[in-house]
């Protein structure tokens, strides 16, 4: 018997008869062969095909789509030989009991078939099929799950077909994709005809609503936007889902012969899509499977989702290459952005002018009466859309005055009119600094949805279902009633681009890390609706302080243009603010902007980072912090701006960045900084202001049942640092348990305060001073799985020690389960007692949080950021690395190794990096100056880091990573 290895045909054809012949072979050779021996023979021949096609691809004379084709060839030559063997006695038989068709539906049935797809089946029978039948298909099963084929198989009559297909849409959509296999020919034909029939029962604007609704809420689910940094290339917005759906309206409507491919005669007869559209849509396809098929042959799976470790792979393996200031794999995913968003318009304009083939209207006869007077424009299904009277090719201005036409009457845009916009965009470039194409735009950006009455906002805060999860009573509003639908209007036709040429490096411009969930455009462009959806009313109550800002702004324009452009810089090299605040005096200049606006747009891109950098990375109880912040800032209206910005932005990096506690740290350093630029009691001395907090003090605490001898004891504890440290509640919070420690005598008080209107549980230690303190108590509260997100340590007069923590849980929440409070003060105890080996403990919690592909294939390079100017009274230590259960713990058990003193700590996370600051002194309390010692120091926290990352991700620390720390002035991160 000859070797199916060794002689297998590149031809799918002739790869068939091989395998026939191979069969026969066998049998010939032993008439009673096996099924295992079958099954061997069948299992070669489906590895030599899977090799065959893999290898072809890789080697590049294949793409993905023909691919896919000649994968679907040859296992159809691997499923008709099998059905002809098993079969073979009963497609013989007379008896009509005993027929059976095999029928390819789904993606299989359209011989479009990834790597490692199911294999979409249907067995067609009899209304009444013979035992044997049935015994017979079972055993087809079993056959194919133990050749280790994934098989969606379906037995049913033609009856029960179409049964199936009328109460379910999806059934109805894979069987528009039926092709016979093998067997009667008879059986499938009578299908075919009552499909066909069922299908024109049914009715094509019935099915494109349908499929219009499923699509809907598939993008819902899968993030609603192109734009996701780690998108679904099938299920998401913009993928081959999207494609497909096309495909299928298409079929439906225009009959099953159509559009293989998007390849069609009567594309072209709609004159719908012009050759250049229609060849753009088809490499969309082509490009969208060739992702497709690598994902799959990497991951050694059905993969559909492009994560961060499978990016720079699938990058790398088609061919994309640094260039520039890109590396390959923001390039690969700018090139995949476009193409999702190619898929998308076009997909929209298709379904549309489909909709009104079956409506047997013709896209120049617009509904009677509907005519918007005055306009040039009328309404078609109740959405705007040009007459023929208007030529965006000769007057492109026209363009902008029909999203100012939709701004007005509050109502969509027709997708036919979003299509001409898309054909013409290039003609958007000859209205730069036009006066009336500026107006319009800066009308749309800063257009407002309808306001909420103080009735409709309690509704919204206040209902019960909202509270369980459930629908609002109170929704924002439509796409239709804000600006940002115009703002992706002109994203996504390229009009922006065009009018805006600095825009278009945004557009698909990759963040290749998992803090930001959206592209650089996208990420923009949220930022401007979620302000202006603040503006509107609608927001959380820890956003109602911004909201109220937001209200007396003088600089409307100022604020929304900057909010649009502040990443304006991204991916150009250099610091993105400071390249984004030169390339906005050009573009404000060409909208018109007043030299005021411009230079006020200019420097809040420049310091767009300044809040959030200090709230999250500083110590904002420092008086020269707020010093060099009001130095900078210098006017209030600048000041307001600037905190409007920074809520903005860092709402829409995605939605768990922002929380109640962040709000709160950034409102107090609002206020702080509003005192002394109002020049109130944040500029006067020290001494005065801790005089004014005890004498308030004072005060309070006789209303507290605290005797006038604790009050004095408490009193004569406290440095300055600490009366200017906290607000009062916590300051009564700490005198009561100083009080009752020094009653009892007790060496070690811990108390735990839930706060939930800061979104964060407070953790007191009051014990006696000891080396290492801080760290043990942080690596404590490690292991009991909370998060560290602020942290306090203070010395007092009488040697003992107040730490003050503030913790999260894991869903960035407040810490309040009681059991697992009670675990943290039993940790607490154990780990100062000694009785608890921490590192341990660290090391097995971090053995259980294992890493995987996606999380190491991003490298978070360890910095460490040593500032002497900073502070006046402390060394500021900014240590960069990857986030993980134990860090903290690990940099500050360094830090006491070095001999230093911590005093404060700052804990900021974004996505995978933590940067967390330590205001630190050196044994005798003071700023360590000698440059070789802080060398000695940024050498040691560096080397821990480095040490770690190279376990997780086994990258080598780079050589030059401690030349690069040297800097004294630490760079702004990206929020």
């Amino acid at each position: 018997m000859k070797h199916p290895i060794t002689d297998f045909s590149p031809d799918p054809t002739q790869a068939t008869e091989t395998l026939r012949e191979h069969i026969r072979s066998a049998f010939r050779d032993n008439p009673n062969l096996s099924r295992d021996e079958l099954l061997q023979i069948f299992r070669r021949h489906l590895g030599r095909i899977q090799t065959q096609v893999r290898n072809e691809f890789e080697i590049n004379r294949l793409s993905g789509l023909q691919a896919s084709k000649q994968l679907t060839s040859f296992v159809d030559g691997l499923m008709i030989v099998l059905f002809e063997l098993i079969y073979s006695k009963l497609l013989n038989s007379d008896n009509p009991k005993n027929f059976i068709t095999l029928i390819a539906t789904g993606g299989y049935g359209r011989r479009c078939l990834a790597p490692f797809s199911d294999l979409d089946l249907l067995f067609l029978t009899p209304e009444n099929p013979s035992k044997e039948l049935l015994d017979t298909i079972e055993q087809h099963l079993y056959f194919l799950w133990d050749l280790g084929i994934k098989i969606g198989h379906a037995i049913r009559s033609v009856p029960q077909c179409l049964i199936t297909a009328k109460e379910d849409i999806t059934v109805l959509t894979a069987l528009l994709d039926v092709r016979l296999l093998s067997g009667h020919q008879d059986l499938f034909n009578n299908f075919i005809d009552k499909f066909k029939e069922l299908c024109e029962d049914i009715g094509a604007p019935r099915y494109i609503l349908e499929k219009s609704k499923e699509r809907e809420a598939r993008h819902k689910k899968f993030g609603d936007t192109p734009y996701l940094v780690e998108p679904n290339i099938k299920e998401g917005k913009g993928g081959l889902r999207d494609l497909q759906t096309i495909y299928w309206e298409y079929r439906f409507t225009l009959g099953f012969d159509q559009f293989s491919d998007f390849i069609t005669p009567k594309i072209r007869e709609l004159e719908l899509l012009t050759e250049q559209e229609i060849l753009r849509l088809q490499r969309a396809h082509n490009f969208l499977w060739t992702v497709r098929f690598q994902l799959h042959y990497i991951s050694g799976r059905a993969e559909d989702r492009l994560t961060f470790d499978m990016q720079p792979v699938v990058g790398g393996r088609i061919g994309y290459t640094k260039h520039g200031q890109q590396v390959g794999v923001e390039r690969f995913m700018r090139h995949y952005f476009l193409t999702a968003r190619e898929v998308m318009r076009l997909t929209h304009v298709i379904e549309s002018a489909l909709t009104l083939y079956t409506q047997k209207v013709k896209i120049n006869k617009y509904e009677a009466n509907k005519f918007i007077p005055y306009t040039g424009y009328t309404l078609l299904d109740g959405k705007i859309l040009p007459t023929t009277d208007i030529s965006f090719s000769k007057d492109p201005i026209e363009m902008m005055r029909l999203l100012k036409l939709a701004q007005t009457q509050k109502r969509a845009i027709h997708p036919l009119a979003v299509h001409q916009l898309i054909r013409w965009e290039r003609k958007a470039a000859t209205l730069r600094g036009d006066d009336e194409a500026s107006r319009i735009f800066l009308d749309l950006l800063c257009d407002t949805p309808i306001h909420l009455s103080p009735k409709a906002r309690y509704r919204l805060l206040n209902n019960k279902e909202q509270k369980e999860e459930r629908a609002p009573l109170i929704l924002p509003p439509p796409e239709e009633k804000y600006n940002t639908n115009w703002l992706h209007i002109l994203n996504e036709t390229g009009i922006l681009g065009q009018f805006m040429p600095e825009w278009r490096r945004m557009v698909g411009q990759m963040q290749f890390d998992t803090y930001h969930i959206f592209t650089v455009d996208q990420h923009s462009i949220e930022a401007v609706k979620l302000l202006a959806l603040l503006e509107a009313g609608y927001y959380q109550d820890d956003l109602q302080f911004a909201h109220k800002l937001l209200q007396g702004i003088q600089s409307k324009k100022a604020l929304y243009m900057a909010t649009l452009l502040h990443d304006m810089g991204k991916g150009r090299g250099g610091d993105h603010s400071e390249v984004g605040s030169e390339m906005a005096i050009t573009i404000c200049s060409r909208l018109n902007m007043s030299a005021e606006e411009t230079d006020t747009i200019s420097w809040l891109i420049l310091h767009h980072l300044l809040l959030s950098h200090t709230a999250f990375q500083r110590d904002i109880d420092d008086p020269k912090t707020i010093l060099d912040l009001a130095d900078t800032i210098q006017s209030p209206e600048r000041l307001r701006l600037l905190f409007l910005l920074t809520v903005s932005d860092m709402r829409a990096v995605n939605k768990k960045v922002w929380n109640a506690w962040k709000a709160t740290l950034l409102t107090e350093l609002y206020n702080r900084v509003s005192e002394v630029l109002e020049g109130s009691l944040a500029t006067q001395e020290r001494d005065t202001r801790v005089y004014r907090v005890k004498k308030h003090l004072t005060q309070q605490f006789s209303t507290q049942n605290i005797t006038n001898q604790d009050v004095e004891f408490f009193m004569n504890l406290g440095y300055a640092s600490y009366w200017l440290s906290f607000d009062e509640d916590t300051r009564i919070r700490h005198a009561r348990l100083i009080t009752d420690a020094h009653k009892t005598e007790a060496p070690l008080t811990i108390r735990t305060y839930p706060l939930p209107d800061r979104g964060v549980t407070e953790v007191t230690v009051y014990a006696g001073d000891h080396p290492g303190l801080f760290s043990k108590i942080s690596g404590a509260l490690a292991v009991a799985g909370a998060s560290i997100v602020d942290a306090r340590i203070h010395t007092l007069t009488n040697g003992m020690v107040l730490d003050t923590f503030w913790i999260q849980d894991a869903a960035q929440d407040v810490f309040d389960d009681p059991h697992r409070l009670e675990r943290i003060i039993e940790l607490i105890n154990t780990a100062l007692a000694g009785t608890i080996d921490i590192e341990k403990r660290l090391q097995e919690c971090n053995r259980h949080m294992l890493y995987g592909r996606r999380m190491r294939a991003i490298h978070v390079p360890p910095r460490v950021v040593i500032d002497n100017q900073a502070s006046n009274g402390f060394t500021v230590i900014e240590v960069n690395g990857r986030d993980r259960i134990g860090l903290l713990y690990d940099v500050t058990k360094t830090i006491k190794e070095q001999k230093l003193q911590i005093s404060s700590a700052h804990i900021t996370t974004y996505g995978i990096r933590a940067v967390d600051v330590f205001y630190v002194k050196d044994v005798f309390g003071l700023k360590v100056q000698d440059r070789k010692r802080l060398s000695i120091v940024r050498e040691a926290i560096l080397k821990v880091l480095e040490e770690v990352e190279e376990n997780i991700t086994g990258i080598q620390p780079n050589s030059t990573a401690s030349i690069v720390q040297m800097e004294v002035t630490p760079p702004k991160e990206e929020e």
